[in-house]
Formats: C-alpha cells, sequence, structure tokens
C-alpha cells in the first residue's frame, strides 16, 4: 500500500523548530537597543500589573496607544512577586522592559495584594486602597487597564479589587475608561480585539525577555506569539459573535472596555469590536 504524508506536518514541524529557536535567543536588553523614547507629559495610560512582565503580556493596546496615538503610558508594578530574594532583581528587569517598550514606571512594592489580605488585614488594605486613589486622583488617566475579576492568579483578582476599591473611594466626578485584561484565566465575555503588528509582537517578546530571571525557567516569552494567535481564534466568536468568521488577523489580543462613570463601570460599546493594525487605537475610547 502507498503511503500517504501528512500535508501539515512541516507546518507543525516548522512551529517546533521555531519554538526550540525562541528559547534559545539571548534573554535580557537587546544588545544594541537604546531607552525608547517617551512621551511628554501627565498619563494618560495606567496599566495596573500585578507582577513584572505582565505590562508586556497583556501591553498590545497600551503599546499601540503609546507608538500611534502618541498617549503616554505609566506601567504600574502592584507587587514585585512573591519571592523576597528576587525583588531587586525583577525590579532591575522591570526597569529594562519598560524603558525597551518607551513605559514609564513606578512601582507601589506592595509585599501581597489578594483577596485573602483584603479580608484579613483592613489596615493594610486601606492604605493600599488610598494610595492606589491618591494616584488614580493625580494622574487623572484617561484609560486603566486591570486584570479582570476572575483572572485565575491571587495577586491578579486582588490587583482588580485594589484598583475597584479606589475607584470607590473617588469623587463622583471622576472618571475613565477601564480596559480588563487576561492571563491566567479567560474572559467569559471580552467585547474588543486587538491586532498587533509583527513589529509589535517581536518588541513586546523582547521586552517579556527583559525579564530573564522568570523567563530562564519557564520560556513563556516564546510561547507568547502562540497566544496571541490563539487568542483570534477565541475572539473571532467570543467578541464578533457565534458563527462569525475571523478576521484576517495573525496576531490580537483580547480585553473587555468599560467605562468607570458617576460611581460605577457602565457599557462603553454596543457589541463587539476588532481593531485591525490600520485602525486608529484612539477610537476605542471616544465617547
Amino acid at each position: 500500500m502507498k503511503s500517504r504524508t501528512n500535508p501539515f506536518l512541516k507546518f507543525v514541524s516548522d512551529h517546533a523548530r521555531l519554538l526550540k529557536i525562541g528559547k534559545k535567543l539571548p534573554l535580557g536588553h537587546p544588545h544594541g537597543f537604546t531607552r525608547a523614547k517617551k512621551i511628554a507629559g501627565p498619563p494618560r495610560v495606567l496599566i495596573f500589573s500585578p507582577h513584572p512582565d505582565d505590562e508586556c503580556i497583556i501591553g498590545g493596546l497600551a503599546l499601540r496607544l503609546l507608538r500611534e496615538a502618541k498617549w503616554n503610558v505609566l506601567n504600574v508594578a502592584v507587587t514585585l512577586g512573591s519571592r523576597r530574594e528576587r525583588k531587586v532583581a525583577r525590579l532591575h528587569e522591570l526597569k529594562a522592559a519598560c524603558d525597551f517598550l518607551g513605559f514609564d514606571l513606578a512601582s507601589s512594592n506592595r509585599p501581597e495584594v489578594n483577596p485573602a489580605i483584603r479580608r484579613k488585614n483592613r489596615a493594610y488594605w486601606t492604605k493600599a486602597v488610598k494610595n492606589t486613589a491618591r494616584l488614580l486622583a493625580l494622574s487623572r488617566p484617561a484609560v486603566i487597564f486591570i486584570p479582570h475579576e476572575g483572572d485565575g492568579h491571587p495577586t491578579h483578582v486582588g490587583t482588580h479589587l485594589l484598583v475597584m476599591d479606589a475607584l470607590k473611594t473617588l469623587p463622583a466626578a471622576f472618571r475613565c475608561q477601564v480596559v480588563e485584561t487576561e492571563f491566567w484565566a479567560p474572559l467569559a465575555d471580552p467585547n474588543v480585539m486587538v491586532e498587533s503588528s509583527v513589529a509589535d509582537v517581536a518588541d513586546l517578546v523582547a521586552a517579556l525577555a527583559c525579564h530573564a530571571g522568570e523567563v530562564r525557567r519557564n520560556p513563556y516569552h516564546a510561547r507568547l506569539p502562540a497566544w496571541l494567535m490563539d487568542n483570534v481564534r477565541r475572539g473571532a466568536e467570543l467578541v464578533g459573535g457565534q458563527g462569525e468568521a475571523a478576521p484576517d488577523f495573525t496576531f490580537a489580543t483580547l480585553y473587555r472596555l468599560r467605562r468607570w462613570s458617576r460611581g460605577r463601570l457602565t457599557d462603553l460599546l454596543k457589541g463587539g469590536k476588532f481593531l485591525s493594525a490600520s485602525d486608529k487605537p484612539a477610537g476605542l475610547f471616544k465617547s
């Protein structure tokens, strides 16, 4: 009987080969690259990152707002991770990643932010909420990024609760757009899928590789392109609607966009939105 060759064998083997290559590329700040140019003025975008590296993983839209809309981005490092012996190194790695992308950086350096601390240590939590509210009030950002409420990791969930608690203490006149992100657990109801260019994804991977101590033990930087590709599959129907055709995106990130106004979250979009690489990202936030 004549043997048949699977037409997808080379396609799959090429993916496996590229992953091996990605794992072997140098870690740390890319050689020969200097600090990215930053945008002057107060931050228009705040990313509340539960850990160093989240700013890269979910940063596709923030990077586009920086580069295309010229909105400056401040990454707020809510914690520096749970391992005390790694905190200094993680801050150094985080600075390198933010410098590479052009994000400003602020670090609250809190040892723990999670639902258990919120329940058990009210004094600690109240202070953290006040500090977060002060940052929001002083910055008056147009857009904030936070993990969604079920993002599968205690620190991610705690970061969501921290920012939401802080928002509730602000005057009713305070308003901003809230972009909820996913990583450890997917959003059940994303309403935005944002395409990233090959160049942007390459820079997000390079910035993630600056977190060398983390990706050395688990090379998730090399898997980021695959995750962004799979988001197109998920987003086609979660954002576009069941049975809808997928847009011709290669890489994308899923988000849930809502507005904080008069002390509560309200819907901003009617239905889902695909933002292609040729669309203007600031257009998402026109109200």
